[in-house]
């Protein structure tokens, strides 16, 4: 059977930004894979590509074995695209969001009130569907949005971001209702920077870092070759610089420790990778006390996709959000004032 949905080397850039250098890989039908990174890492640019939004550099797309290069139209027919932004009219009322996007699919008429209402009842949008768009909140929203791109019944669900702004509740709902999609044969395409989410959700996952993929695999399997529990730890509520060499020196002569890595975007917070210790956490503190260093906190954990980006990277996804954030500041920054001159 052809996988579903097949990425082969794809390139993209934008002037002198390489939004997407090099990207491969495939996806089976009836899975939910996950595309993880941070924002400004590629994934809505091979999303674009993907859905024949963008036309790639270079590289190969298929859906069902179609050529999406080749072939835009057949493959958007077998596609349901949720755009990271939700875009509804706000004097127009969820049914009738829901009808407009039935004609402009050409869906047959007879058809379009069944599949109408097993959009509203899957989303649960009974009681809000014959009000004007405009007063929906925005998990209200989003779960329309939903519902708009399933009505042709498309064979790949893409979904970028589909939960970021949502309240718990709203989150929730939505994750329910793409593992009841999934279970009914459906395959997704989820991008998203919400490590638990990936988590929760994906089948198989693919972190992308500076338009690469860094690692694929089952989330599972992806946290087992970074091996040991997970301890973070601070000195203080921002360590300075002296104690954290001092930290990092005891620390490294324990033998259950295997690595450590300073993250300065959280107060200079240690990072530690232990193994073979039943009581890591008192051995660890003693440590730091006979040299005088105290514990502010501390906490183990298993190993998660933020340690699997850590390893291959250097910093977590925390840290790449933060500094994707400055590099977007400082550009906008920099346009005002020029702006100004």
């Amino acid at each position: 059977m052809a996988p579903a949905v097949s990425i082969e080397n794809l390139k993209k850039s934008y002037g002198d930004i390489e939004a997407v250098k090099d990207v491969s890989f495939a996806i089976e039908p009836g899975e939910i894979f996950g595309l993880l990174g941070p924002n400004g890492a590629g994934k809505t640019t091979t999303i674009r590509c993907l859905c024949t939004l963008a036309s790639p550099d270079a590289g190969k797309v298929t859906v069902s074995g179609i050529d999406a290069i080749a072939n835009p139209r057949a493959v958007r027919n077998r596609l349901g695209y949720v755009a990271q932004e939700v875009a509804l009219d706000k004097v127009l009322t969820g049914r009738e969001m829901l009808e407009l996007q039935a004609a402009l699919y050409h869906l047959p008429r007879k058809t379009i009130p069944e599949r109408i209402e097993r959009a509203i009842a899957l989303l649960g949008l009974e009681e809000f569907i014959d009000r004007k768009t405009g007063a929906y909140s925005g998990g209200m929203r989003r779960r329309l949005d939903l519902a708009s791109g399933l009505l042709h019944q498309p064979d790949v669900l893409v979904l970028d971001e589909p939960t970021v702004g949502l309240d718990i509740e709203s989150r929730i709902v939505v994750w329910d209702f793409l593992q009841q999609l999934r279970d009914d044969g459906t395959t997704i395409v989820l991008t998203s920077h919400y490590l638990e989410e990936i988590d929760a959700l994906a089948d198989r996952v693919a972190i992308i870092d500076r338009g690469e993929i860094i690692a694929e695999g089952t989330p599972d399997a992806l946290k087992q070759t970074v091996g040991g529990d997970r301890v973070t730890l601070r000195i203080r509520e921002f360590t300075p610089d002296a104690e954290v060499a001092t930290a990092r020196e005891v620390l490294g002569g324990l033998d259950f420790v295997s690595d450590i890595v300073v993250n300065a975007a959280q107060g200079n917070s240690l990072n530690l990778v232990v193994s073979g210790h039943d009581n890591a956490l008192l051995s660890i503190q003693e440590a730091l006390r006979d040299r005088d260093l105290p514990t502010f906190s501390i906490a183990q954990a298993r190993p998660s996709l933020d340690d699997v980006y850590l390893a291959a990277t250097g910093k977590t996804l925390m840290d790449a959000e933060l500094a994707a954030a400055g590099t977007r500041n400082l550009k906008k920054e920099n346009k005002q004032a020029m702006a100004g001159k």
